[in-house]
């Protein structure tokens, strides 16, 4: 049976992290849940924290999370992932599943600033909208796919940003896309895997 493409994205998640060892984890803008239960349904993560700065989302993720009886592997925090908590240091890798594209542009670089400089996990995983492919997914041109989002991005555009995100930061990054792939639109959703480069990519 085809998956859908939240399957998709959450499958892609997993696997990325299990191929790069990473087992401590950081999702992001954790919503109510849908990666974290994933997380922590897998054992090979042995650390795993959710943030959001909605209190009504961390209580359904909590409920959520409640019924699948999971261990204290699993911490959820109420704050704001662009600003810098040196608290949220040491994590292999975070995680930003269809999360940016919610924050006001003008926000994004304390975003960078949070997440690249101050938290500075080995790996950032980043999906979002590929705008290219919303007349394909019956969005019209001048709507976006959600009301709660602030922009989506072009590849060009999503490439752009994350190159500079990377070179500011000392890492280096690789794109892919989700889901099925048109010839000349790409795919539904896409992604940028940030490596932390240097002496100190591996601590």
């Amino acid at each position: 049976m085809p998956t859908s493409l939240h399957d998709d994205r959450l499958n892609l998640v997993l696997q990325t992290l299990r191929d790069h060892g990473a087992a401590k984890v950081l999702d992001l803008g954790c919503g109510d849940g849908p990666l974290l239960a994933a997380l922590a349904g897998d054992d090979f993560f042995e650390q795993i924290t959710g943030l959001d700065i909605s209190r009504p989302a961390l209580e359904a993720c909590r409920r959520a999370l409640s019924r699948l009886s999971l261990d204290d592997r699993v911490t959820l925090l109420n704050d704001s992932f662009a600003v810098a908590n040196p608290g949220l240091q040491g994590f292999d890798a975070a995680v930003l599943l269809e999360t940016i594209e919610h924050i006001p542009p003008d926000r994004l670089s304390g975003v960078e600033r949070a997440v690249f400089n101050s938290y500075r996990p080995r790996l950032v995983l980043i999906t979002t909208p590929n705008q290219e492919c919303n007349e394909l997914l019956g969005v019209p041109s001048h709507r976006l796919r959600h009301p709660g989002h602030e922009f989506e991005w072009t590849r060009a555009k999503f490439q752009s940003w994350s190159n500079g995100v990377a070179g500011r930061n000392g890492y280096g990054v690789e794109f892919s896309g989700i889901g099925w792939s048109h010839p000349a639109f790409g795919s539904p959703s896409q992604t940028a895997l940030f490596a932390r480069q240097g002496a100190n990519a591996e601590a």
